[in-house]
């Protein structure tokens, strides 16, 4: 298990200290702006608010794609106001995703869906002439898994994800189209690789050096390990394989 760490090393967290930290130096700004004769009006004072949250936020070294969102929180929240949404809206708003994203503040695992190309890729590695047991870690809404579950109907494919609802979009999609796919819920964390020939992840750069480490102690001899888009922190032996032309190259590490 991997050691817990400060509260403030959460980059949800980081994130909502940077706006509240930005408050001071745009109000600053703003009194300064009103001195001088040219006051800043509420539209003008929120973009002011998001470029210094989103700068910030870049010193900081969060994630890139918490940038628009340091940028554009002012401004959506200045338009609710001004659209005067009921409370209900904004707390179902809330809900739904955190039934999408749920754990993304401490993963750093946002939602990936992969592509046919990169699952046909992974599927010509596969050994053929005998069942695997194949897992999907973060599968998202299942379409690599029930892919891979449809073209080997005689290895066991699981995926598992840890954010409720695209898990149970996943599982209505098993359900729907009568696929032996597998869907679970939960944190891979907790799995043993051992029992796994191949484990495929599609997650984030922050996760990879974790997930190195895990698939180093855990996996046997003969099994593989596959990354789209973000590269296994190994030394040697991965190999590179463009699936689409100027697309990311899917990584996969043989044992």
């Amino acid at each position: 298990m991997p050691p817990k760490r400060s509260p403030l090393k959460i980059p949800a967290l980081q994130a909502l200290l940077v706006q509240a930290g930005a408050l001071l130096p745009c109000a600053a700004l703003a009194v300064a702006a009103d001195a001088l004769g040219a006051g800043l009006t509420l539209l003008q004072a929120a973009l002011l608010q998001g470029v210094l949250a989103a700068a910030a936020s870049a010193k900081l070294g969060l994630a890139r794609w918490w940038l628009p969102i340091q940028l554009l929180f002012p401004l959506a929240l200045l338009a609710a106001l001004a659209l005067r949404l009921p409370p209900w809206l904004a707390a179902a708003a809330f809900f739904i995703l955190l039934g999408w994203y749920w754990s993304t503040y401490r993963t750093q695992v946002p939602y990936y869906p992969s592509n046919r190309a990169v699952w046909r890729a992974v599927l010509a590695e596969l050994p053929q002439g005998r069942a695997l047991r194949v897992i999907d870690i973060g599968s998202g809404l299942g379409g690599f898994t029930l892919h891979l579950a449809a073209a080997r109907p005689e290895s066991e494919v699981t995926g598992i994800e840890l954010a409720p609802l695209p898990w149970l979009v996943s599982r209505l999609r098993a359900v729907l189209s009568g696929s032996r796919a597998r869907f679970v819920r939960g944190d891979y964390e907790q799995l043993d690789f051992a029992g796994y020939d191949l484990v495929f992840a599609y997650l984030s750069p922050a996760a990879m050096p974790a997930l190195w480490r895990k698939a180093q102690r855990e996996m046997r001899p003969g099994t593989m390990l596959a990354s789209y888009e973000f590269q296994i922190p190994a030394a040697d032996g991965v190999k590179t394989i463009l699936t689409t032309e100027g697309g990311a190259p899917l990584y996969i590490r043989a044992f």
